[in-house]
């Protein structure tokens, strides 16, 4: 049966999703063995980024005891060779544990664990940016610099084709899905509304979330975050998306464009503020630092997506709620701008600004160390200065 719209087909019946043949594995049966008894043993889960700097691997260990803090997680190793990060011939690499989160897939007293990668001869990984951004955080812990990310993504099927549209069109235009609620707006909210729990429970900072305007899109957001938190919490919230994901049979992607034409790309809009601008008269900082981001945009640029500006490319056009990629632009409440300095900012003069140029599959490591060198280590040029 099929619905015409003008030139849209809408899909009423035999219209079935590509999920994962996993997903159709019994639940019931495994929470069988999930509820047996796991005595003084913890299982802990080590996370890392791999060699494309976007996806995410991971391990499990079994420790003897409950670990309190990072210390008492061992350092481990991994096959690099295989997550596009070494050799064969010299293919081990280190797991160095960076940060500790409650697992929500298999509950306390188990423990998600980030890791950083460390090479052969204990140099940083190529795709390892936590380490120099870790750094150039400790230099300006003393201006208190927060950080709210908003982390918007696509449903899926396995096929790569969007989550709840038809198979063979497309759904109705766009405007009735942002913050939409109902079947034929809202696709895939039980995905959104596990993730968001799971993330409570781990200790993630997330703040909130919502559907975007295209549909399948959506959007969850973390934060504030100090310094070198940002990126390790959002990188565990995404973790935790993709597992979520798995067990419902679908694929979240931060992909900046999934879908060309009239369709909204996704980004990763980067809320930034330091101890000043959060103060009486802040206003006049956030005009400074916008200033000297307008002096370095091919940098913010280059660091702003994996492949150094070429994905969000195809997502910052001047079209749908983003500025061009070649310009930089600032304005009050305005999001076809680089820079967004929200209305009440404007009339309380103080508070934060909105960077609305990283794409969704963004290194958050990368772009608040870029943030951090620009507006407080006054840095310039196209390199970053090597401290």
């Amino acid at each position: 049966w099929k619905l015409v719209v003008g030139s849209v087909f809408i899909c009423l019946l035999g219209n079935k999703m590509a999920t994962s043949a996993s997903s159709s594995l019994s639940k019931a049966v495994k929470q069988q063995y999930m509820e047996l008894p796991q005595g003084d043993k913890v299982q802990a889960m080590y996370i890392w980024i791999d060699g494309t700097g976007e996806g995410l691997r991971c391990k499990t260990r079994t420790l003897d005891a409950e670990p309190k803090s990072i210390e008492d997680l061992p350092e481990w190793n991994f096959d690099g060779s295989s997550t596009y990060q070494s050799e064969g011939s010299n293919s081990d690499m280190y797991l160095i544990p960076s940060a500790m989160f409650r697992d929500p897939f298999r509950k306390d007293p188990n423990k998600l664990v980030l890791c950083e990668v460390l090479k052969y001869n204990r140099k940083p990984a190529e795709t390892n940016l936590r380490i120099t951004c870790k750094k150039v955080m400790e230099m300006v812990e003393d201006q208190q610099p927060w950080f709210g990310m908003e982390q918007e993504y696509t449903i899926l099927g396995t096929d790569g084709h969007p989550f709840g549209w038809p198979s063979n069109g497309f759904p109705g235009p766009q405007g009735p899905y942002y913050c939409g609620v109902g079947a034929d707006k809202a696709y895939g909210r039980d995905i959104v509304e596990a993730h968001y729990r799971a993330c409570l429970y781990a200790g993630v900072q997330i703040c909130g979330t919502n559907a975007e305007v295209m549909p399948a899109q959506w959007e969850f957001q973390v934060g504030p975050c100090e310094g070198i938190n940002m990126g390790d919490h959002l990188w565990v919230a995404r973790f935790i998306l993709h597992r979520v994901c798995e067990d419902f049979g679908v694929v979240a992607s931060f992909d900046p464009k999934p879908i060309p034409g009239n369709w909204n790309g996704a980004g990763c809009h980067t809320n930034f503020s330091t101890k000043e601008m959060r103060e009486d008269g802040g206003l006049k900082a956030i005009e400074e630092s916008i200033e000297k981001l307008g002096k370095r945009h091919h940098y913010h640029i280059r660091a702003y997506d994996p492949k150094g500006g070429l994905d969000n490319a195809r997502r910052l056009t001047g079209h749908h709620e983003t500025s061009n990629i070649h310009e930089f632009s600032a304005g009050v409440a305005n999001r076809g701008a680089s820079i967004r300095i929200p209305r009440n900012v404007g009339q309380e003069k103080k508070g934060y600004f909105e960077d609305r140029r990283p794409s969704a599959n963004c290194d958050p490591y990368a772009v608040t160390e870029a943030l951090i060198r620009t507006c407080l280590l006054s840095e310039e040029g196209d390199e970053p200065v090597d401290y």
